[in-house]
């Protein structure tokens, strides 16, 4: 943190203030409060905390710098070309800095500006279509000939999975697998599967490598995998004022009489 402080301190020191409040002085010359304040600011807004302690430490740092400012100057190094030309930068950076802050307090992102975007977002995502479905997994593919008869005579598929399957993940459940689309099972359980009709059971067995399936399809949709707009508000908030500082600026350089 001390780096930081440090750079930051030297910041503040070279760019003067044009309020003095009081403040600790070096050889006459006053750091006003208002620019321990603007280091702090600066801190927080990079997610630091600022106690009294790192408060202590910005005073500490920008006496540090004041003494070593006075020092350059003794030097005559605030005459040179690459310090003007630094400083320049540094105002530069600065002011257009404080632009786009008031660009951005000018021109809140309401939440229908948040809608709008979502709702293209959304359009934009290609619908998926998931399979609700049940099996039972059986190790023979005659045990699984014998449940498709039982399911014949009316016995139901909960029970029987209850029973007869060998999936510990799903048997205490009758065999629900969930919401899923069809590539996360194996191709030969998917292909039987996504053939079913609503509330269909496999006509025959499938075999996979990890046995002899009867599958039953409960249901079927389509949707779009995104998030809820209030689980992305902060992205997206970021994603629509980005786009207006970028036209922003555009616009402000299209203005400009630039000459390279």
């Amino acid at each position: 943190m001390r780096k930081i402080l440090l750079h930051t301190a030297l910041v503040a020191a070279f760019a003067g203030s044009a309020i003095a409040v009081a403040g600790p002085t070096v050889n006459g010359q006053q750091i006003s409060d208002v620019r321990i304040d603007a280091v702090a600011k600066m801190m927080e807004t990079q997610g630091q905390n600022v106690t009294p302690q790192a408060r202590d430490q910005i005073k500490d740092q920008l006496i540090t710098a004041e003494v070593l400012r006075q020092e350059a100057v003794k030097k005559g190094l605030d005459k040179s070309a690459e310090f003007n030309a630094e400083l320049a930068n540094m105002q530069a950076m600065a002011l257009a800095n404080r632009l786009i802050k008031d660009f951005e307090k000018a021109n809140p992102v309401s939440d229908a500006d948040l809608k709008a975007e979502y709702d293209k977002l959304v359009a934009s995502v290609p619908e998926t279509k998931q399979y609700h479905a049940r099996h039972i997994l059986v190790k023979t593919e005659a045990e699984a000939k014998a449940v498709i008869e039982a399911l014949k005579k009316g016995k139901s598929f909960d029970k029987l999975a209850k029973e007869k399957s060998m999936d510990p993940g799903s048997k205490a459940n009758g065999g629900d697998l969930g919401w899923q689309e069809a590539g996360t099972f194996v191709a030969p359980f998917s292909e039987a599967m996504s053939k079913l009709a609503k509330g269909e059971v496999t006509a025959s067995p499938v075999k996979t490598e990890y046995g002899w399936h009867v599958i039953k399809l409960d249901d079927m949709r389509t949707q779009r995998n995104v998030p809820s707009l209030d689980d992305i508000r902060p992205q997206l908030t970021q994603r629509v004022m980005g786009a207006r500082i970028e036209k922003y600026v555009a616009d402000l350089k299209a203005k400009a009489q630039v000459q390279q």
